[in-house]
């Protein structure tokens, strides 16, 4: 790993779906190419399906809300719904710095979102069979990634006030057996996604042993 890296923070607070997606291919290709350095996008989006390349499209339900769209994406992964008060990240970062294993690239991305939980006294996990982050049988943080050429794009999504009404009409990653949860519900508080993401990020600089950063709300 060279410790010496440094990455670009986007901070795009709420942009829609689709404008983001075509963000991250066109940064996606310029990391690839050489032309920028490691990015981080933090987004929230307005509500929305997206659902990954090997997904069971069933598991997207009948009484789905129609004025909600849906995006067949690239990532792995079944089925997720994002939207307000959820903090999602896209890493476009090449791995040829790092490490070159797609396991090792998940796990330290799990371990950044149990770190920024526990800053909030919220004790989270792993599961050995199944990608994201728990708090026993519920998931607070999914995850859902491609990787081309050993760069990153898609990420992680960690719901910190999200309206959970929508999970209902969907199976969420394709596990009917657990629940979903926030982490205003956990607190029984409200907590704003502009309380988290200084935590997030710092442990996501601290994970990737990231020397040097910028964060810039332009691009």
């Amino acid at each position: 790993m060279d410790s010496n890296q440094s990455v670009q923070i986007l901070d795009l607070g709420i942009k829609s779906y689709q404008h983001t997606w075509e963000l991250q291919k066109r940064l996606h290709n310029e990391r690839v190419t050489g032309k920028i350095e490691d990015t981080l996008i933090l987004v929230e989006h307005e509500p929305v399906y997206t659902i990954g390349r090997n997904a069971d499209r069933s598991n997207l339900l009948p009484d789905h809300p129609k004025d909600v769209n849906i995006y067949q994406v690239e990532r792995g992964g079944d089925i997720t719904y994002h939207g307000p008060g959820q903090l999602v990240g896209y890493p476009i970062m090449d791995l040829h710095y790092y490490r070159l294993s797609v396991g090792w690239y998940m796990h330290s991305l799990e371990e950044v979102l149990i770190r920024t939980l526990a800053d909030f006294g919220i004790v989270a996990e792993r599961r050995p069979k199944y990608i994201g982050v728990w708090v026993n049988d519920e998931k607070v943080a999914a995850l859902g990634v491609r990787l081309s050429r050993w760069v990153s794009m898609h990420g992680f999504a960690l719901n910190v006030d999200t309206d959970l009404k929508y999970f209902h009409s969907i199976v969420p990653c394709g596990m009917a057996q657990f629940g979903v949860t926030t982490m205003s519900r956990l607190l029984k508080c409200e907590i704003s996604i502009d309380e988290v993401k200084p935590n997030l990020i710092n442990h996501f600089l601290g994970k990737f042993e990231i020397s040097t950063h910028d964060i810039s709300n332009t691009f």
